[in-house]
């Protein structure tokens, strides 16, 4: 279970004033259609962060205990690091204009999502933990708790959260996490 909850509440709180968020705030603005777009998010991050968990796995399992908490550790703190900086509503593919609302969602969230800090963090979550899995419904049910509220009531939202105290949060989350695993005593 703690692989699952590290993994949501990281996940949620680092998405928070991320790109894929202001896409699902443009996404709800043009279509109007909040559960075809819920679903996009929703089955976009599954095939992404499945995809990231599996290689963070394969990576943990091919390098070795030792260097992996270091490789885990300095991932952790890089994207702390990350965190810090605001991203921008106009990075990213945009959604085509005829597309339905689910189709232009999948389309755009699993391909912005690709690099993405949280797709990264996947990775590092799914070495950590190893349980690809549960990292992969803990990573998007994060991304559904950050999102699906922005798609349904997003201008009232935008307007009362403070968004640097949200980044200064995950990016201290994250460089909790890089110090545990520096920590973590190697696996033998």
């Amino acid at each position: 279970m703690e692989a699952f909850f590290v993994s949501t509440a990281l996940v949620a709180v680092a998405e928070i004033g991320d790109k894929t968020q202001l896409l699902a705030l443009m996404l709800a603005a043009r279509y109007r259609r909040p559960v075809p777009i819920i679903l996009g998010i929703l089955c976009a991050t599954l095939a992404n962060h499945a995809l990231a968990a599996w290689i963070g796995a394969a990576v943990a399992a091919w390098v070795g205990p030792d260097t992996m908490r270091w490789v885990l550790a300095a991932t952790f703190i890089v994207m702390a690091g990350w965190c810090l900086i605001p991203d921008k509503a106009d990075e990213g593919p945009q959604a085509p204009r005829k597309a339905g609302a689910f189709l232009a969602t999948l389309v755009a969230f699993f391909l912005v999502e690709i690099g993405d800090k949280t797709q990264i963090a996947t990775v590092a979550l799914a070495a950590r933990f190893q349980s690809l899995a549960v990292v992969t419904l803990g990573t998007t049910f994060g991304m559904l708790i950050a999102n699906a509220p922005v798609v349904l009531f997003g201008d009232a939202i935008a307007k009362r959260l403070p968004l640097h105290i949200v980044r200064i949060v995950a990016a201290l989350l994250f460089v909790a996490l890089g110090v545990a695993a520096i920590l973590m005593p190697a696996a033998r």
